[in-house]
């Protein structure tokens, strides 16, 4: 199928460093009510996870944390600055992340996503993704756990 995306449909994004976290924790914390830990992201990025920031001005405004296995790639986290959210720029990351993905050969992108959290899932929908099965009380809330949707879109 031929790709049909203008560079303007992605956003340039570089990869994240240790040195990035002070600054992708605080838009975590901004962002997530209930947001992964400086260890987390520290964890994931010793490990060989592939990390990505989008800034502007050297001020962040999203990022995204991806694992590859084999031909597949798991969107462990994405975030866009609250208030760049409902403008595009959500659809336009996803699709930079997409095309990473598909520059390292994975065939299948693979996430969660909260139950309650509606506009993720219809960006998610809207850029092809498709619900494959639930996490039972995959994430924490203020009283107790809830159910993950996860979704996964075939890239080539």
């Amino acid at each position: 199928m031929p790709n049909h995306h203008s560079d303007t449909d992605f956003l340039p994004l570089r990869p994240m460093t240790l040195g990035d976290l002070a600054t992708v924790v605080a838009l975590e914390n901004r962002a997530y009510p209930f947001p992964w830990t400086p260890a987390i992201f520290s964890d994931c990025l010793k490990h060989g996870y592939s990390g990505w920031i989008y800034e502007q001005d050297s001020e962040l405004l999203g990022y995204a944390m991806l694992m590859f296995v084999l031909d597949e790639m798991h969107l462990l986290n994405i975030c866009l600055a609250p208030e760049l959210q409902g403008q595009g720029f959500g659809s336009r990351l996803l699709k930079t992340v997409e095309r990473i993905a598909r520059a390292a050969k994975a065939e299948t992108c693979f996430l969660e996503v909260r139950q309650s959290n509606f506009s993720a899932i219809r960006l998610y929908l809207n850029a092809g993704f498709n619900e494959v099965g639930v996490r039972k009380g995959y994430y924490p809330t203020e009283f107790g756990r809830e159910d993950a949707m996860v979704m996964a879109k075939t890239l080539f």
